[in-house]
């Protein structure tokens, strides 16, 4: 049977997809609740979340309360009387209460193919650890964090050119799709819900910006992996000259030589040495300059003879 009420939660642009899908079936989205307008920006002006933004265009109440758990947060959804709510990206954890009220459930679009990567960031981890696929899962909601029972799994492959906006990017999309999938399912109660298994999963934390300070010890696989995942938030950095040094895009190469040191610098880019093989730096952004390709920054930028890359300074 059609869900008849649906309440949507999300706030981050990954979520966007699977309203627009929502809306563009004709769903009934009674409601979007999503987290608290935030200061953005040099300015810190008050901007509202991408979910908020494409709710209010299609007239739909949106609620923003600071925490979903509180008693009477809960008791206002609940005077909503959904029969399903729809997660994507919310950012919160829900209460039993919460995840209680709707008679069909509480289904969420999660970022990985569980049981693998739960957490908060499985985007960016699958790249930083060398993966070579991903995907969404669709599952329902229970009171632990992404343990439910999984619903639809969808895949796809991590292009050697992805970083972590562009794989995010096609993940949107596919979440959406996948949620159609499993709304169409729901509507025929053709659901096969399936646990999962504890002991193959991973945990994906929440990114800060330590997590991108390079550490030229690692082997070269390892650290443009690392470049991959944290593009563009919080950015691969390193020293040099006792300045921040951002690295947007490198590959490897197989020069040797003691990590952290440059090996040579061209117009092809800027060879640092690693644990294992070398990195090949071909876009970077020193500290409080533009994003150059290693070509321009070589240009107005001198670098010594066996100058070494390295330091744990992180930009703010």
């Amino acid at each position: 049977m059609k869900p008849e009420r649906i309440i949507f939660m999300g706030t981050p642009i990954f979520a966007c997809p699977t309203l627009k899908m929502l809306i563009d079936r004709g769903e009934n989205v009674i409601a979007v609740i999503t987290q608290p307008d935030r200061p953005k920006g040099r300015g810190q002006q008050m901007q509202a979340p991408p979910v908020k933004e494409l709710a209010l265009q299609y007239n739909i109440p949106v609620l923003q309360p600071l925490k979903v758990r509180v008693p009477e947060v809960i008791e206002e959804i609940r005077g909503l009387n959904p029969d399903l709510i729809i997660v994507a990206a919310f950012g919160q954890i829900l209460p039993k209460a919460l995840l209680d009220i709707p008679s069909k459930g509480c289904i969420n679009v999660h970022a990985s193919l569980l049981p693998r990567y739960r957490g908060a960031a499985p985007i960016n981890w699958c790249i930083i650890n060398g993966e070579e696929e991903t995907g969404i899962t669709t599952m329902m909601m229970d009171v632990g964090l992404d343990t439910g029972d999984m619903l639809i799994k969808r895949f796809t492959k991590i292009l050697p050119e992805d970083d972590a906006s562009s794989l995010h990017d096609r993940l949107s999309l596919l979440g959406a799709e996948t949620m159609a999938e499993t709304l169409d399912l729901l509507e025929k109660d053709a659901l096969k819900p399936e646990k999962q298994d504890d002991s193959l999963t991973c945990y994906a934390p929440m990114l800060k910006k330590e997590t991108g300070i390079i550490d030229w010890s690692l082997n070269a696989a390892g650290i443009a992996n690392l470049i991959r995942g944290v593009t563009p938030w919080p950015g691969a950095q390193t020293m040099i000259d006792d300045k921040v040094l951002k690295v947007w895009k490198a590959h490897t190469g197989s020069g040797k030589g003691s990590p952290g040191r440059i090996l040579q610098a061209g117009k092809l880019g800027i060879e640092v040495a690693c644990g294992e093989g070398s990195l090949i730096i071909e876009e970077l952004q020193l500290e409080g300059k533009k994003r150059l390709t290693a070509r321009d920054f070589l240009a107005g930028y001198h670098i010594a003879e066996g100058i070494k890359l390295g330091g744990e300074k992180v930009e703010a």
